[in-house]
């Protein structure tokens, strides 16, 4: 499978400051692919460095095999980017700013496309910016991104702004966009957004890479959330067969993520006088602070 966006080493420091360090992966073409870590981790770094809006320190990156920072304006003939906060000529229309918008796109019609998505998110083109509240400037920005039928999409906290309704729109036009071939790059601290959208997911912490794994496999494989009822006091220290995180405890029940063998934890938990237990599959969410702990 041909590969859409690569990361070897990717650095960028802000004199000794760090933004990221050492960040290395790939995402193949036609991919949803998930990007998370909280705010000030780097991910608005690594996303502004891949669009050359920075200069890396260190490392490389690609987009569809041409160098990032020498390839940059034939790069952006494909790509689509919606950044998390939305800044615009104020005294413009929305009508002439997507206009201005899709005549950088060369060779390309964008009319007919415009008018479809602004009917769809019910954008008024003929509005000024300055009079839109934050949540239409967004939508403004979303069609920006689309207008050109990108090959690559670039989503940077893009529901931020945006109303349920309209966050329900756009997940659809996103699966639209992706299944005629799209590649989605899906930067977000949202994680039941991720969950839910994206096939695979790179955890990113304090600059630096920790995970890339699949979701599915990264819940079903990697981790359990254990509930337990007992008539007993339950510690971490009852447990030796795997690693316990996020471990609670109120009254009679306790409840922790566990990574391990879940049949050792059981011949374990033998010798607590156990009422019951639950076995589940945790949420991104929980898997997600068991990395950070």
């Amino acid at each position: 499978m041909a590969t859409a966006i690569e990361l070897n080493k990717l650095s960028k420091f802000y004199g000794k400051q760090r933004g990221i360090e050492d960040v290395s992966f790939s995402v193949d073409e036609g991919e949803i692919f998930g990007f998370i870590g909280p705010n000030g981790a780097g991910k608005s770094t690594t996303v502004r460095t891949l669009l050359a809006l920075f200069e890396p320190t260190g490392g490389s990156a690609t987009i569809f095999g041409k160098d990032c920072t020498k390839q940059a304006a034939v790069i952006a003939q494909d790509v689509g980017y919606l950044p998390s906060e939305v800044a615009y000529y104020d005294n413009m229309k929305v009508k002439e700013l997507l206009a201005y918008t899709a005549a950088l796109y060369k060779k390309k019609d964008c009319t007919a496309r415009i008018n479809t998505l602004c009917e769809r998110l019910n954008l008024d083109q003929k509005r000024k910016i300055a009079d839109l509240s934050f949540g239409n400037k967004k939508k403004v920005g979303i069609v920006a991104a689309l207008l050109h039928s990108p090959r690559l999409i670039i989503l940077d906290e893009p529901t931020a702004g945006l109303d349920p309704l309209v966050q329900q729109t756009f997940f659809t036009i996103l699966a639209e966009e992706n299944k005629r071939g799209a590649t989605i790059f899906f930067s977000s601290h949202i994680l039941s957004e991720v969950q839910r959208f994206c096939q695979r997911v790179a955890i990113l912490k304090e600059g630096k890479l920790i995970s890339v794994a699949d979701i599915s496999e990264l819940r079903k494989n990697s981790y359990k959330k254990i509930s337990i009822i007992s008539n007993g006091a339950i510690s971490t220290a009852s447990f030796k067969a795997g690693d316990v995180a996020q471990f609670s405890q109120e009254g009679a029940s306790a409840s922790f993520i566990y990574k391990g063998d879940i049949g050792a934890l059981f011949r374990e938990l033998a010798a607590i006088d156990i009422i019951d237990a639950f076995v589940e599959e945790p949420s991104l969410e929980e898997i997600f602070l068991h990395y950070y702990e």
